[in-house]
């Protein structure tokens, strides 16, 4: 089947030489020269602009996005529509918001186009083992590209999952739950490393592997991570994220659903980029003053003295007593 694909990064890349493996005819366009000489080598058909990538393409085409979510979805789209015909399918596999998609959908398909949204999960190991993938979208557009997604997806794989948008947003909770099931693991191994036992963290994640419900691909890596490097002492413990954990919590409060575990893991992202906690500071600043309890000063050292000259301007009453913290 003949594809064209547009945006060759960590997993663009890997899915064109998975789609090449399986037989298809990829065209390939990327923003950088190199990645489409590369791939070319491998059989790809290279396409220097988006205009030499629709030129090779007959209808009905099927052209791939896989490009950082927002105005550069927008702008690729707004830079294609004029070339292709009717009846075209256009694909966004990136991680867009669900909502943008649902937009892009009904724009597009008033203009006589095919949308689809494709929540791709994989990163860098889908070239051997596969992409799982979520479709949103038509029937008759997700029928046209099976041959696709049967080569890139592992066996039983990918699902249709109904109209326009769920295909990402099913990732974006997929990608919630993965904030979540990554601080619980991250929080483990740290109490474990703290505690007074030298316990070896690759051989204990490795042995977690047969038999516990612990299991995961997740812990896969933990032993891979750890043989590596045990302590980690590299790597700086600063984690990004990309957007979906945030959309996740806030249509988990859209719809009253309470989510505390993947809330409070994309908070934990947010305090790994601080290098130094002005809150911490408050609180241990209020606890100086409310009991005397000592505070790191800048510079080493502690105290145990309330650092404030002034005596509380106001107390508490209870039961008709002023009433003092302990």
């Amino acid at each position: 089947m003949d594809i064209g694909f547009m945006g060759l990064g960590r997993m663009g890349e890997n899915m064109v030489r998975r789609l090449l493996r399986g037989g298809h005819r990829v065209v390939a366009w990327n923003r950088s020269k190199g990645k489409i000489d590369e791939v070319a080598k491998e059989g790809a058909v290279a396409a220097y602009t988006p205009a030499d990538l629709v030129k090779e393409l007959q209808p009905r085409r099927v052209i791939w996005l896989m490009v950082p979510a927002g105005q550069p979805v927008d702008d690729l789209i707004a830079e294609l529509l004029p070339m292709l015909d009717k009846g075209d399918i256009l694909i966004d596999g990136g991680n867009s918001n669900f909502r943008d998609s649902q937009r892009r959908h009904a724009d597009l398909t008033a203009k006589g186009f095919e949308f689809l949204d494709i929540g791709t999960s994989g990163g860098i190991w889908g070239l051997e083992v596969g992409y799982c993938m979520m479709i949103g979208g038509s029937d008759d557009a997700f029928n046209y590209i099976e041959p696709l997604l049967k080569t890139l997806a592992p066996e039983d794989g990918y699902m249709h999952t109904g109209p326009s948008g769920s295909g990402h947003f099913t990732k974006m909770v997929h990608n919630g739950i993965e904030y979540g099931m990554l601080q619980a693991y991250g929080e483990g191994f740290e109490i474990i490393k703290a505690s007074e036992f030298p316990v070896d963290l690759a051989a204990l994640s490795e042995v977690w592997q047969h038999g516990s419900v612990v299991r995961s691909w997740l812990l896969d890596l933990a032993v891979r991570a750890f043989r590596k490097e045990g302590d980690l002492r590299s790597i700086r413990g600063y984690v990004e994220d990309s957007g979906e954990g945030r959309w996740t919590v806030q249509e988990a409060i859209n719809e009253s659903v309470p989510a505390p575990v993947i809330t409070a893991s994309l908070l934990a992202r947010f305090a790994s980029r601080q290098q130094e906690s002005f809150s911490a500071k408050v609180v241990a600043a209020l606890r100086n003053e409310f009991g005397g309890h000592a505070v790191q000063l800048e510079g080493g050292g502690s105290s145990g003295v309330s650092f404030s000259p002034d005596a509380p301007r106001s107390s508490s009453v209870v039961g008709g007593q002023s009433g003092r913290s302990k």
